[in-house]
């Protein structure tokens, strides 16, 4: 076999990977900003969510045990949750796997301290239409997103959460 069919045959199987991974997170209509935030408790997600969130900001964030960028996320939400918790912060991480024992060894080597439920039926994943992990929004007092991170680039997206 050459190299170049070899090389095309990889990119329409990665090209094939991404768009069933995708798929398995479309599905509602996209959270997007200025869009009110869904009442988290009636999508069955397993743990027990913060007693009250009305008049907080938020930082609602997706996540994955197999995803990369999600193991350099947690400690700046971890930061996060400790430099701001006191004044009001809440962070709220939604894990997404559908075994639960992945979620449990990923906390195991990335501790947290903030408030972590899990999707595994992905109700509100798809209903927020998560495209890719780790996607955070910014919810304000008002309830509403005031700001969406899709993806995560070091240094870059941890100073857009402070901002």
């Amino acid at each position: 076999m050459n190299m170049s069919l070899i090389k095309k045959s990889l990119l329409v199987g990665a090209v094939a990977l991404a768009v069933c991974a995708a798929s398995v997170f479309a599905g509602g209509k996209t959270l997007k900003v200025g869009d009110a935030l869904p009442d988290l408790s009636t999508f069955g997600l397993e743990g027990k969510l913060p007693d009250e969130l009305k008049g907080k900001v938020v930082v609602l964030d997706f996540w994955a045990s197999w995803c990369g960028p999600c193991k350099e996320s947690f400690p700046v939400m971890e930061d996060l949750h400790q430099k701001y918790g006191a004044k009001g912060l809440v962070v709220l991480a939604v894990n997404v796997d559908e075994d639960a024992a992945a979620m449990k060894d990923f906390l195991k080597s990335h501790p947290a301290s903030f408030t972590i439920v899990r999707d595994a039926g992905k109700k509100l994943v798809s209903t927020v239409n998560i495209a890719s992990m780790p996607t955070s929004f910014v919810i304000g007092t008002d309830g509403k997103v005031a700001s969406v991170h899709k993806g995560f680039h070091g240094k870059e997206s941890a100073k857009q959460y402070v901002e």
